[in-house]
């Protein structure tokens, strides 16, 4: 393609293609670092942040608003609330719960971090995350796990929502 075409391309295609208030697709992602000191699955989960507010506006019928310092403590229980009924996880065959630590915004996205205690060792872990099936039916959620220096993968696309790995 010949530099004129190039220009164009970036002068007019491109703003039609992202729109400045959309993205063009809709993923999550979820990073679980294993932490053997302490003895506990460390969990952030990294949403669009104009995503995040529409699915906890339709959820919980008010306007949200995650950048008010104002209404923090309410905004903190609104994504609690939606993150216990959208993520579970389970150890090694046992169903277990994770605590809510608390969120912040990071740029155009919302970091949620999650704590799971008294996880010494484990071999496998299995996530269903259903974050923002409520909201896209193109929606994809990604999941990064850490454990002694190893890092493994996996994905789901709407409306599946499990994912497994094993170490």
């Amino acid at each position: 393609m010949n530099i004129f075409f190039s220009k164009l391309l970036l002068v007019f295609i491109l703003p039609l293609v992202f729109n400045a208030n959309k993205h063009p697709f809709h993923v999550s992602t979820t990073e679980i670092s294993h932490n053997t000191k302490t003895k506990a699955l460390e969990v952030t989960c990294r949403i669009f942040t104009d995503d995040f507010e529409n699915a906890l506006s339709k959820r919980f019928k008010t306007k949200i608003d995650l950048y008010s310092k104002d209404r923090e403590k309410e905004m903190n229980t609104f994504v609690k609330s939606y993150l216990e009924s959208s993520v579970m996880f389970n150890v090694d065959g046992k169903i277990i719960k994770a605590n809510y630590v608390g969120f912040e915004n990071d740029h155009e996205a919302t970091n949620v971090y999650l704590e799971i205690d008294n996880i010494a060792s484990f071999k496998q872990l299995t996530l269903s995350n259903g974050i923002l099936y409520d909201l896209f039916d193109d929606q994809m959620n990604i999941l990064h796990v850490e454990k002694n220096g190893g890092r493994k993968s996996a994905k789901t696309s709407f409306p599946e929502k499990k994912m497994k790995i094993s170490f």
